[in-house]
């Protein structure tokens, strides 16, 4: 079973920008309720897309520095990367078969 990776600045470089498949990144937080409720559809992708994708997860109040490298203004934001690349960003919560159907065709 596959599960959702924390990433923070010191990781973000290896485990986002260097992964050799494609990259969800959720920026979330733990007060966000819109945040809560995409939690578990993030998870359902993680276990469904296996090894094919990296799903990770930035606590925006612990990451601040992600956050504002990357803009985000409101949150849940979820980011898309390929190869090092931002491909695609969601600002508002997005079904699983949304969220899959971008990541597949990714790879």
């Amino acid at each position: 079973m596959s599960t959702p990776v924390s990433v923070t600045e010191s990781t973000f470089e290896e485990l986002v920008l260097g992964a050799d498949k494609p990259v969800l990144v959720d920026f979330w937080a733990e007060w966000c309720g819109p945040c809560r409720k995409l939690s578990p559809i993030i998870d359902q992708v993680a276990e469904e897309m296996g090894d094919r994708a990296v799903i990770a997860k930035v606590d925006v109040d612990a990451e601040r520095g992600l956050g504002a490298r990357y803009q985000i203004m409101s949150i849940p934001t979820l980011m898309f990367f390929s190869r090092g690349n931002k491909i695609a960003e969601f600002n508002r919560p997005r079904s699983r078969s949304a969220i899959v159907s971008q990541l597949e065709g990714m790879i």
